[in-house]
């Protein structure tokens, strides 16, 4: 083979990896990313109260959506298994369903939730009615503890 002829294939192969990155779109949703620091999901669910009432920035993939109206996606860290809901206000920023599976980075504030049993129950079936799932009440045992982030802003990359 001549020494042109691999130039020629090596820059072909060049172009189409700039064709195929440059390919990919940014969709954003809310206020612009202000750039603050990202932090793992893990970081933040491993001690939250670092991070409690902060802007934070999370990254990774939209693992699911919500059904209803489009209020909350769910993130899932791309190093590790573990996920954040992140909740916007109704109608402020709607989510499309099909932004389940794209890369996201996100930014809002770190809040606690804490609820009584009763609470626990209600806001679950709640949940279980809006993605049409069953909902066994005694699954519930006790008061109940999460974290989310109330959503500023966020990109989708597909």
């Amino acid at each position: 083979m001549s020494i042109k002829w691999i130039q020629w294939v090596a820059m072909g192969a060049l172009c189409l990896t700039a064709v195929s990155v440059s390919a990919r779109t940014k969709t954003s949703y809310g206020e612009a990313l202000s750039g603050v620091q990202s932090v793992r999901i893990a970081e933040l669910l491993g001690s939250p109260d670092t991070y409690l009432g902060k802007t934070v920035r999370v990254e990774g993939l939209v693992e699911d959506v919500c059904p209803m109206r489009g209020c909350w996606i769910e993130i899932l860290e791309s190093q590790g298994r573990e996920t954040i809901r992140f909740k916007v206000t109704d109608g402020v920023i709607v989510f499309p369903v099909e932004a389940k599976g794209q890369e996201v980075v996100a930014e809002g504030v770190l809040r606690k939730h804490e609820m009584s049993k009763e609470r626990a129950t209600s806001w679950l079936r709640h949940l279980a009615d809006e993605k049409d799932e069953p909902f066994d009440p005694s699954s519930v045992t006790g008061p109940m503890v999460f974290y989310q982030i109330e959503g500023l802003g966020a990109e989708l990359t597909q």
